[in-house]
């Protein structure tokens, strides 16, 4: 089945009203006429782990500067979220902060989005997908694999992954193709992500070959995020194609994003942290704007309680006044 046909899967008619809600509830805002929210999320993104094995220069997780706690969810905490929305959600992307398969119950908690009938996903670095594993993962029912690789070289990889290995991205890739070719080819949508910076611009063309080379389903060349872009930033690329910022005037590095007043990521999805925090947004990664937690309060009471609803407005009235927006990917140049 193609991966467009298993995004549809989910759908039923419960949950093609509340698409249906959610999208007119939306269309309104945007006209400028604000309603509250009437429609459960269709999204959700939860996190299994903030630890990550690798020190990114651009990721809390990497840099170790969460404010937050770290630890790992808890399969519980998404078993209990999944019956209070599940009828409603369509997408479950298990992945917020942090290396996935660094959790020792990730495939128990693919399972459980399986067994709500939801299109699962996740990302990874790639490091431990051990043909064992690749062979439990075909199996957990997981319907989407993004594998980050950054480089095509060591040293080009190295430079945003930090302490990774290239070898072993390469290996946990094949692990996953040849784990998908013994099962008939059932298994997730294989994704390769390619982050581009500065010192791996050049090297586009190769991943483009290199993917086609070794299997992958998909390949998707994204932009980075840098939280301070200035002149001679390491990571900004040369090409203005494959960045997101611009260099103005005055000097000054800003994102290309024409601020409206108005986020579907947000309005449609939520994220919830390991230890049960609803947050709006992946970009909310230190959980500044924790809505509430699940297991002290129903899920409902958070989704459409007050709180909740005086952000949504703030969105759709001067969303240029949330710090988190102004660097945020909606509406700007995210994938090249």
């Amino acid at each position: 089945m193609s991966d467009r046909l298993k995004r549809l899967q989910p759908l039923n008619g419960a949950r093609l009203a509340n698409a249906v809600r959610s999208y007119r509830g939306y269309a309104q805002n945007q006209r400028g006429a604000y309603q509250a929210q009437t429609a459960w999320p269709m999204s959700l993104s939860i996190e299994p782990t903030t630890s990550c094995n690798l020190r990114c220069p651009e990721c809390p997780s990497g840099l170790r500067s969460f404010t937050r706690p770290t630890g790992m969810l808890e399969p519980e905490l998404l078993e209990r979220a999944l019956r209070e929305m599940g009828r409603h959600l369509v997408y479950l992307n298990l992945y917020f902060q942090g290396e996935p398969y660094l959790h020792p119950q990730m495939n128990e908690l693919v399972a459980l989005g399986h067994a709500h009938g939801l299109y699962t996903s996740t990302s990874t670095n790639a490091h431990f997908l051990r043909k064992e594993r690749c062979e439990a993962i075909v199996q957990s029912g997981l319907s989407r694999l993004i594998i980050s690789i950054d480089g095509m070289t060591q040293s080009t990889y190295a430079s945003y992954r930090v302490g990774g290995q290239l070898e072993k991205v390469l290996e946990g890739t094949r692990n996953m193709v040849e784990a998908r070719k013994a099962n008939r080819g059932r298994g997730p949508h294989l994704v390769w992500q390619f982050l581009v910076v500065g010192p791996n611009e050049h090297e586009v063309a190769e991943i483009r070959r290199q993917a086609r080379a070794i299997g992958v389903d998909e390949l998707v060349i994204k932009t980075a995020q840098i939280d301070d872009p200035h002149d001679q930033h390491p990571l900004l690329t040369t090409d203005p194609h494959l960045r997101r910022y611009d260099r103005h005037s005055d000097g000054m590095w800003r994102i290309r994003n024409t601020f409206n007043d108005e986020c579907w990521r947000m309005w449609q999805g939520c994220v919830i942290t390991w230890d049960g925090r609803v947050v709006p947004c992946c970009f909310d990664k230190d959980a500044e704007h924790a809505m509430g937690t699940i297991g002290e309060t129903a899920f409902e009471e958070i989704w459409f309680g007050e709180r909740y609803e005086g952000f949504r407005r703030q969105i759709f009235s001067h969303r240029a006044g949330v710090e988190m927006c102004r660097n945020c990917s909606e509406g700007s140049h995210a994938y090249a």
